[in-house]
């Protein structure tokens, strides 16, 4: 390698390392752990800070010591001249031992009990069930019921009042998958047969993005996830439009797709107050289809802002209010903000627009791990649209 070669490599390192330096920098960061916005996080922050001062510290010092190593004691023109050799140095031995040590307890100690800190269930706080599977989250209300007595769920989006503590009861389906909304605290796996606490606290309204941080197979990068925190008139709209059933339509292309769905997509996908001709509510039967025998509730599909996973916007640009969440997020979305062309691919080509593994494998036998594409015409995917569009 020439030397202009190798100055050339170590440029192009030094503009890449800028480069994601100023990219972790950047303000528009919807995970950004620096920017606390509740509670736990702030605890988090305020013990990583000066962490990573001290750290950074402990870098110049050790960088600089390799610096002048390198530098002094560099092989010189004299060439084999053996350098004086020192044999044992007790005082310096002793000192670089004990300065880490007590660095680390001093860390230890506030570490420590940051992480009791955080282990504390609050008092009168709002639980919802956190269900991880390839690759979408559930979010289950125990304590808040629909009209039929059944608690309410929802998929993609947890909804929670602001200002008030959310206990999170974890776990999976399936596999390993993480959950993490940096901005409201830090990390917490989802183990299949294990239930894993975690507390959320949002100090205003506002959505707050997350991401599943535990590798989980095809889609783990589009595996994602956001709490949406409302003011306290907006969630009680939000409950209450929760527990109400499914409306029945009345347009005739909606009718039909509502029968197109009553005949394909209730194997997977529960909405509650749907039934067959002869009155009989209609049950999900997705544990007859699934790895992990469930698929979203899509009750109340349109009181989403985002669908496959939050993997695509629900809403066109302009009727997306991130900074704040009035009535319209509550209450459903109009259908002249539908963002009918990814619905519209999503029904036509599922694992084209999310690679899933939706085709059986020879460790399932019958069962799939993700949406297979129905293979519907146009206008079948014209009157589902005009159905789903009523799950307000």
């Amino acid at each position: 390698m020439t030397a202009t070669t190798s100055r050339r490599l170590r440029l192009g390192a030094a503009v890449a390392g800028l480069g994601v330096l100023a990219a972790g920098c950047a303000k528009d960061a919807p995970q950004d752990t620096w920017d606390p916005a509740g509670p736990a996080a702030q605890q988090i922050d305020d013990l990583q800070k000066p962490i990573f001062a001290i750290a950074g510290v402990v870098g110049v010092v050790v960088f600089t010591m390799i610096l002048v190593i390198v530098l002094k004691f560099r092989r010189r023109k004299d060439g084999d001249r053996v350098p004086r050799q020192i044999h044992g140095a007790p005082r310096l031995e002793i000192a670089w031992t004990l300065a880490p040590a007590v660095l680390l307890a001093a860390i230890a100690v506030p570490t420590v009990t940051t992480i009791f800190d955080l282990a504390e269930k609050p008092e009168e706080a709002l639980t919802v069930n956190v269900i991880g599977q390839q690759w979408w989250w559930e979010f289950d209300y125990p304590s808040i019921f629909t009209d039929s007595g059944r608690p309410v769920v929802t998929s993609g989006e947890m909804v929670i009042p602001a200002g008030q503590w959310v206990t999170l009861n974890i776990t999976s389906r399936d596999v390993i998958h993480s959950f993490w909304i940096p901005r409201l605290n830090g990390k917490k796996d989802a183990v299949p047969g294990r239930v894993h606490f975690l507390k959320l606290k949002a100090d205003e309204p506002g959505t707050y993005w997350g991401q599943c941080t535990e590798f989980c197979g095809l889609s783990h990068a589009n595996m994602r996830q956001r709490v949406v925190a409302l003011s306290p008139d907006d969630w009680d709209r939000w409950v209450a439009n929760q527990k109400l059933a499914a409306n029945t339509p009345t347009d005739q292309l909606a009718l039909e797709g509502e029968a197109l769905f009553k005949g394909q997509c209730v194997r997977c996908h529960q909405v509650d107050g749907l039934t067959d001709d002869a009155g009989e509510p209609l049950v999900s039967r997705a544990d007859e289809q699934l790895v992990s025998g469930a698929a979203p509730n899509l009750t109340h599909l349109m009181s989403r802002t985002t669908f496959g996973g939050v993997s695509f916007d629900l809403k066109r640009p302009e009727c997306t209010n991130d900074s704040a969440f009035d009535e319209q997020f509550a209450t459903g979305t109009a259908a002249n903000c539908l963002n009918e062309a990814d619905l519209e691919r999503w029904l036509r080509n599922t694992p084209a627009m999310k690679p899933m593994y939706s085709q059986p494998t020879e460790d399932t036998g019958t069962l799939i791990r993700g949406m297979p594409a129905l293979g519907l015409t146009e206008e079948q995917i014209d009157a589902l649209v005009a159905y789903l569009v009523t799950l307000t």
